[in-house]
């Protein structure tokens, strides 16, 4: 039997600086929906990349007084080096400025695009914004200054290559309606359709060389350069090898399964490449999923305010599990979400070193001072992530086997149940719910206490605190990897010759989690 295929991707993040923590941010939300799916077996491939062409890469190798290229090599390297910070386990990164792989399938895409008959030369007067790199209508601005960028846009008037972009509304409208093109969260479907309904027009995909002179020649008129919107959302496809001789990863994995965005480049991912695909007769992506904003002490990160936060940071003072539980946890991915250094504190100590940090040692402390690390238990049942096990609700004699009873017909589901639909951080919270549960049954039944009275009760109390730690090793590994492998490793387990599961444990050397 095929394994089931899984594409997600994320965004391009613009290589004119160093990127922040919402960059970092979208990076980790995608490596855990990719872990999971590969966790359940499925092949999975992961793009991510930089997008490098556009007038603010221009302006900013000009302040630096180095040419465009060495510049954004120099950025690209930074990136590459926090995607391994972050234990990204992207299978693909691809460059807008690799003219071997990017540009064939940027220049095939425009020239599908154009036998459709939707591209046509005319002449763009309007206002343009250089920070969204985006031409912007007077309705969108905010006391005359674009919303996102806070920036008065330039008042523009060129000759440009033009995209149908009308042609497809009503397409994409129904796409919308009909659920066929899913976008999460579904407020943001509606924002789609209530652009769509208004005077959508179509849109300028080029701009001239002596404008804006590092991008993309657009095919048979060297004048113009692809706009960067036009030239970077092909990436989601070059990079498969569409364009290319060998297209064999585009045959087999286009569609995506998921493009993971943020808010502020919805419109041009759900609106404007679903048209470019549609014109070019190819297949649409079964889903956008829609992130919001970090924002920092409640205000939106600007270097001018003196707020920015960088992944790298938090990573050198807490490690890079710490940083994935906030980002995966403390920041829902449908809505906006607030980060400071001290939140971050608070949250590591209460949730890290003192929650399951705590649970961990204590419990493992426990298993290997009684019983040697070896603690058996009173049934035939194996640790199980993908099947659900059926465990009777027990009685008071053996109150360690509620555990699994929790674990496998309420914990696991839920989990499931969210990881599936991308709230990785509701699933994180059933996580801690079973942390919460274990260090609940601890403080119930002190086991320090029962051992001196009755051993073996004590016995099927740790077995079932072991079980649920194995458990969470495992419902961890997509958001806490390195964690999951430390508690893996310390919790081992296996079967006897009747069947019955036993824990090989051993008590960690030091803390999981030291309290900051």
């Amino acid at each position: 039997m095929n394994e089931k295929k899984f594409l997600i991707t994320t965004s391009l993040p613009y290589m004119n600086a160093s990127l922040h923590i919402g960059h970092a941010y979208e990076l980790v939300l995608a490596d855990v929906v990719a872990r999971y799916h590969r966790q359940k077996g499925e092949k999975v491939f992961f793009l991510t990349g930089a997008d490098e062409h556009g007038d603010k890469i221009i302006t900013a190798a000009q302040k630096e007084g180095i040419g465009p290229q060495m510049f954004v090599d120099k950025n690209v390297a930074r990136f590459k080096e926090l995607i391994e910070k972050l234990s990204i386990t992207n299978d693909d990164f691809i460059r807008t400025s690799d003219k071997e792989r990017h540009w064939p399938g940027a220049i095939k895409l425009w020239q599908e695009i154009a036998a459709s008959g939707d591209i046509y030369k005319g002449t763009y007067k309007g206002l343009y914004c250089v920070g969204c790199e985006a031409f912007i209508t007077e309705k969108e601005l905010v006391d005359g200054k674009c919303p996102h960028h806070a920036t008065t846009p330039e008042k523009i008037e060129e000759e440009n290559y033009f995209f149908k972009l009308s042609k497809y509304a009503p397409e994409i409208k129904r796409l919308l309606e009909s659920g066929d093109l899913k976008v999460t969260p579904k407020s943001k479907a509606r924002e789609m359709l209530a652009l769509i309904e208004g005077d959508i027009g179509d849109v300028s995909i080029s701009r001239p060389d002596r404008t804006i002179p590092w991008g993309i020649p657009v095919p048979d008129d060297s004048s113009q350069l692809m706009y960067v919107w036009c030239d970077a959302l092909s990436n989601y496809i070059s990079a498969l090898g569409y364009g290319r001789a060998n297209d064999e990863n585009f045959r087999t994995l286009w569609p995506a399964d998921v493009q993971v965005i943020g808010k502020d480049i919805a419109r041009f991912h759900i609106i404007l490449w679903t048209a470019m695909l549609l014109s070019a007769k190819l297949p649409i992506p079964s889903e956008f999923f829609v992130h919001g904003f970090i924002t920092s002490a409640g205000k939106k990160m600007s270097k001018s305010i003196g707020n920015v936060l960088y992944a790298e940071d938090f990573i050198d003072e807490y490690g890079v599990d710490a940083l994935r539980y906030y980002l995966t946890r403390e920041i829902s991915p449908l809505d906006d979400g607030d980060m400071t250094h001290e939140k971050f504190k608070e949250v590591y100590n209460a949730n890290l070193a003192n929650g399951i940090g705590n649970l961990t040692s204590r419990t493992l402390k426990m298993a290997e001072q009684y019983f040697n690390g070896t603690v058996t238990g009173s049934v035939s049942l194996v640790p199980s992530f993908r099947t659900k096990v059926t465990v009777m609700e027990t009685s008071g004699d053996i109150p360690g086997l509620s555990i699994p009873y929790v674990v496998t017909n309420d914990i696991l589901p839920r989990y499931h149940k969210y990881m599936s639909d991308g709230e990785v951080n509701k699933a994180t919270d059933v996580i801690w719910e079973l942390v919460g549960y274990l260090d609940q049954f601890v403080t119930d039944y002190e086991p320090f206490k029962l051992v001196k009275i009755d051993k073996k009760a004590t016995e099927n109390i740790l077995w079932g605190l072991l079980y649920g730690l194995h458990n969470i090793s495992l419902m961890l590994i997509p958001i806490m990897p390195n964690t999951a492998e430390k508690i893996s490793r310390l919790v081992g387990f296996s079967s006897d010759s009747a069947g019955e599961t036993i824990f090989n444990s051993k008590a960690p050397e030091q803390p999981l989690f030291i309290r900051k």
